[in-house]
């Protein structure tokens, strides 16, 4: 009797996927990427006399040539070209990134042969950061078409003497990805300097800035499709992000109006995106609005979230053997990538052919 059991058990369970394998096949699938990568300092050579950026000058600390420019340049183009292409077999739709000093050097980084063919469109306004590093959105032109473009001042102010701080604005962008509405903000909320408890307030008031951005989309459209990334120095379970996004860990529960954070999931696992002293991180996040968990047939809804860290982009040997292989180490030009490991998601749109069949 058991016996029979199990063969009637194997039997209901190859009929279903039989019956998954005949859907399917009456399907057709597009699969887009999203992804965020901080470039690690992407500095041009030359001197800009408005901001702090003479250490990636020739004659400055790190004696940033052309050559070492032009190597960093073709090493971040080639991984941009490989995020997600395991799935979708095309880089990127879209890209959100930090970290890079001004419209140029992207520029120069979506004509890269890795990238050239595929057509990036640049959104970029210069911030007001010290550094002179700003956000940015690469996308393909003709896949996704911008709308509306907006570059927001985040105010930040010493508690001590009520010096102005002076870090990089958000970027909100809203277009149609495949036709359909979408909204995308780009983050690199101040860092730690100084320490994680004196630094933690401004991260709070940027996460409330980029809340209060969320929440205006969706007063316009409760049913917004919202995409919130970027590198926010803090990890997913921080009060910045927990708290000051107001952030769900698991999309079983579809609450109105709300992000799903599904970075959190994979923190808790132990997947980080850079690494410091021992222990990973996952600054690197990419949120999405609960209106995207709906699988609703022709609409475009979230897939699955990724780390992009591939055995090339990890530092091979020695204390720092599988951090991510960044490109200056101690003022020492390695020719690896970045500091970070990009992140990405796959959103998918299914469409029933069913019925032409």
């Amino acid at each position: 009797m058991i016996r029979l059991k199990a063969i009637q058990r194997l039997s209901f369970l190859f009929f279903l996927l039989l019956f998954e394998l005949s859907a399917q096949n009456s399907k057709d699938y597009k699969l887009f990427t999203i992804a965020f990568y901080n470039l690690e300092n992407l500095f041009d050579t030359k001197d800009d006399p408005i901001t702090f950026d003479n250490d990636w000058t020739r004659g400055g600390k790190y004696n940033w040539t052309e050559y070492k420019y032009s190597q960093k340049l073709k090493n971040l183009a080639r991984v941009i070209s490989e995020i997600g292409r395991d799935k979708s077999s095309q880089p990127p739709v879209i890209i959100g990134v930090c970290e890079a000093e001004n419209l140029a050097v992207l520029e120069a980084l979506v004509q890269q042969p890795g990238l050239k063919d595929y057509n990036y469109s640049i959104i970029h306004f210069n911030s007001p950061d010290r550094r002179g590093i700003d956000v940015a959105l690469l996308y393909r032109t003709g896949l996704f078409v911008p709308v509306n473009e907006r570059s927001i001042r985040l105010l930040l102010y010493e508690a001590e003497d009520g010096k102005r701080i002076y870090t990089r604005d958000q970027l909100v962008v809203s277009g149609n990805l495949d036709g359909e509405p979408i909204h995308l903000l780009v983050n690199h909320w101040p860092s730690k300097r100084g320490g994680d408890l004196k630094s933690r307030p401004r991260r709070i008031k940027a996460a409330k800035r980029s809340k209060q951005l969320i929440d205006s989309l969706f007063s316009i459209d409760p049913y917004a499709k919202i995409v919130c990334m970027g590198d926010f120095n803090d990890d997913p379970n921080s009060v910045s992000i927990k708290k000051g996004l107001n952030t769900l860990r698991s999309k079983d529960t579809l609450k109105f109006k709300r992000m799903f954070n599904p970075m959190e999931k994979m923190f808790k696992k132990g997947f980080g995106s850079l690494a410091y002293r021992d222990n990973w991180n996952l600054f690197d996040q990419i949120l999405v609005s609960t209106e995207l968990l709906r699988k609703d047939n022709g609409e475009l809804g979230f897939y699955k979230a990724g780390i992009h860290n591939s055995i090339e982009l990890q530092t091979a040997s020695g204390r720092y053997k599988g951090y991510p292989f960044r490109s200056n180490n101690s003022g020492r030009f390695t020719g690896g990538y970045s500091d970070h490991f990009p992140v990405f998601i796959y959103l998918i749109k299914e469409m029933d052919n069913s019925e032409e069949n």
